[in-house]
C-alpha cells in the first residue's frame, strides 16, 4: 500500500489480519486523527508544567453547564452490556481467550494495554485470537489439556482495551511515521470483528485507558463516528467504558461521559494507575502528595473513597454503568490458608463496592468469578444492575479528591523491598513478552510496576525515613536493595540472568533518574525488538 510500511515480520496467518483493506482502513484513521492525538499529548505536558509550577486540579469552570445540566443521559446499555456484575481481565493470548470467555464472567476485558507486552507477535496474534474466537475456530489442545469454547450464550461479552493515546506501534509506519497504537489496535479489531459481533447480537465494545481530559474522550468519539461511517455500521453501535485511572480525569467524569454519550458504556475505577497518576502529577510538591507504601493504600483512604463515590454518583446520574476495581489475587492450589485470608479480603472489597452502588467489578482469575458474582448477586438479585441507585447522598469537592495527605500508613523497608522485587520480576516478564505476570499470588500488570517505581522515586526525592529501620531512602540504598533482591532471585529455579539484568537497568532508569519518565513502558518498548 502507498505510504504504509510494515517493519515487523509477517508470521503465520498475519496476512489474514494485515490485509490491504484493513491497512487502508487503519491508515485512513491514522492520517485523519493522529495530528490531533499529538496536540492532546502536548496539552498533557502543558498541564503538567502548570502543576509542577504550583498549580492544582479542580472541576473545570468552562464546562460547569454540562455538570449542572440534569437533562442529558448516555445511550442505554447495549446488548451484552446490560448485566456486568463480574468482569474478568487479561491478555489476548490463545489460552486466556478461551478461559476468560468460558469463565462465567459477564464481560471479558481483552487487553492490549497494561496486561499485554506489546511484542509484535502478541499484537497481531491477539487480533487473530479475537477473530478466531468469534468464528469459533479457537479450540486447541496443549500439554494434555483441551481448550474449547462453550456455547455462545454462555460466553462473556468481549470488550477490547486498545493501548493508550501516548503509545505508538513501531512495526508499522504510515507516511514514515509510527502508528498511534490506539488507532492500530482499535482499527484492526473494528475492521475484522465489528460485523462478526453484530451478527452475534453484540457489538464492537471497548475499554479506553489512560485518558486525562474530556478532549481526549472527544477525539475517541470522533474516531468512533468516522469508523462506523466508513464501514457502514450504524452510529452508536460502538460502546466504550472509560477507565478513570488518571488524577485529572477524576475532575472531568461528567464531561467524559458527555463527549462519548452516544457511545458511552460507563466508567471504571482503576486503582493502581490512579495512585501512579497522583504521584506523577504532583511529584514536585514535596510531602503534600506523599503516599505510604502501596499495600497500605486501601480504597477506604479518604481521597480514594471520594474518587469512587463520585464515580458511582456521576455514572448513575447519567444512566451509565459504574464498574469497580481489580481483585488481583491468584488462588493457590497448595496453600489453603493463603486462599482463605485472600478470599476474605476479596469478599470484603467486593462487598464495599456493591454496597456503594457499583454495577460490577473486575477479577483477574477465573476462580474469583464465583466470589465476585455471589457478592453482587446478594445485592442485585434478579436485577441486571443498580443504575437506579443515584447516590444523591454523595457530595464530593475538589478538596476531597485532593486530600492525599489524610492517607494513613507507613513506609517501611519491607514495603521498599516489595516494590523492588515485584517491579524487577514484572519488568523481566514484560520484556520477555508476558504482560500479565503471576507474582506472589497476585496477577500483576504494568500499573503495578508504575506505582512501584514512582513510589521509590517519590521517597528518594523527599528524604523519607523508613519506619522499621530508620534508614533514609536514597539512590544508594535502593541500589543496594536491588542488588540484594537480585541475589536472592538467582537461587530460584529458571532464573534468567540476562533478562533480570535488563530489567534492573530499566528499573534504575525509571526509579532513580532525576527526570521522571512519563511512562516506564516507553523506554521499555524502545528496548524491545
Amino acid at each position: 500500500m502507498d505510504g504504509v510500511d510494515i517493519k515487523g515480520p509477517m508470521l503465520d496467518r498475519f496476512d489474514q489480519i494485515l490485509t490491504p483493506e484493513a491497512l487502508e482502513f487503519v491508515a485512513a484513521l491514522q492520517r485523519r486523527f493522529d495530528g490531533r492525538r499529538r496536540e492532546l499529548l502536548d496539552a498533557r505536558q502543558a498541564r503538567q508544567a502548570e502543576l509542577s509550577a504550583g498549580g492544582t486540579l479542580d472541576f473545570l469552570p468552562e464546562t460547569a453547564r454540562i455538570r449542572a445540566d440534569d437533562s442529558w443521559r448516555v445511550a442505554p446499555p447495549a446488548p451484552g452490556l446490560v448485566d456486568r456484575r463480574v468482569e474478568i481481565t487479561g491478555p489476548v493470548d490463545r489460552k486466556m481467550t478461551v478461559n476468560a470467555l468460558n469463565s462465567g464472567a459477564k464481560v471479558w476485558l481483552a487487553d492490549f494495554e497494561d496486561a499485554n507486552s506489546p511484542l509484535w507477535e502478541n499484537v497481531v496474534n491477539g487480533q487473530l485470537n479475537l477473530r478466531d474466537a468469534l468464528d469459533r475456530t479457537i479450540d486447541f489442545a496443549t500439554g494434555g489439556k483441551s481448550y474449547a469454547l462453550r456455547p455462545d450464550d454462555e460466553l462473556a461479552t468481549v470488550v477490547v482495551r486498545p493501548r493508550g493515546w501516548h503509545l505508538t506501534e513501531k512495526h508499522v509506519l504510515v507516511d514514515g511515521e509510527r502508528f498511534s497504537a490506539s488507532l492500530f489496535d482499535f482499527g484492526l479489531y473494528f475492521f475484522h470483528c465489528a460485523a462478526r459481533q453484530i451478527t452475534k447480537g453484540r457489538g464492537p465494545y471497548f475499554y479506553l485507558p489512560k485518558m486525562e481530559s474530556h478532549l481526549e474522550a472527544r477525539l475517541w468519539n470522533e474516531v468512533f463516528t468516522e469508523a462506523q461511517r466508513a464501514l457502514g455500521v450504524p452510529h452508536g453501535t460502538i460502546r466504550a467504558t472509560v477507565l478513570i485511572e488518571t488524577y485529572p480525569a477524576a475532575f472531568e467524569m461528567d464531561e467524559i461521559l458527555y463527549e462519548l454519550r452516544d457511545h458511552s458504556a460507563g466508567l471504571n475505577a482503576g486503582r493502581w494507575d490512579y495512585l501512579f497518576s497522583v504521584i506523577k502529577k504532583f511529584r514536585t510538591r514535596g510531602r503534600e502528595f506523599l503516599l505510604p507504601e502501596r499495600n497500605a493504600v486501601t480504597m477506604t483512604a479518604p481521597f480514594m473513597r471520594a474518587y469512587t463515590e463520585l464515580l458511582v454518583r456521576t455514572c448513575h446520574r447519567r444512566g451509565a454503568h459504574a464498574i469497580g476495581g481489580m481483585a488481583a489475587f491468584i488462588p493457590s492450589r497448595r496453600d489453603p490458608e493463603v486462599n482463605k485470608v485472600a478470599l476474605e479480603k476479596v469478599r470484603a472489597d467486593k462487598t464495599r463496592e456493591s454496597g456503594d452502588g457499583f454495577d460490577g467489578s473486575w477479577v483477574a482469575h477465573p476462580d474469583l468469578v464465583p466470589v465476585c458474582r455471589e457478592v453482587f448477586d446478594a445485592v442485585l438479585g434478579d436485577r441486571p444492575n443498580q443504575l437506579d441507585r443515584l447516590r444523591e447522598d454523595v457530595s464530593v469537592s475538589a478538596a476531597d479528591l485532593l486530600s492525599v495527605d489524610k492517607t494513613p500508613g507507613e513506609i517501611t523497608e519491607a514495603g521498599l523491598r516489595n516494590n523492588v522485587d515485584v517491579a524487577l520480576r514484572y519488568l523481566a516478564a514484560w520484556m520477555a513478552g508476558s504482560g500479565a505476570a503471576a507474582i506472589h499470588n497476585l496477577m500483576e500488570d504494568a500499573a503495578t510496576a508504575e506505582i512501584s517505581r514512582s513510589q521509590i522515586w517519590q521517597w528518594i526525592h523527599n528524604d523519607i525515613r523508613l519506619a522499621d529501620t530508620g534508614n533514609v531512602v536514597t539512590r544508594e540504598l535502593v541500589e543496594q536493595v536491588i542488588g540484594e533482591e537480585l541475589s536472592a532471585m538467582r537461587e530460584e529455579p529458571g532464573f534468567d540472568a540476562a533478562r533480570f539484568e535488563q530489567a534492573a537497568e530499566l528499573f534504575k532508569e525509571v526509579a532513580l533518574d532525576d527526570d521522571f519518565a512519563e511512562f516506564l513502558t516507553l523506554p521499555a518498548y524502545a528496548r524491545m525488538p
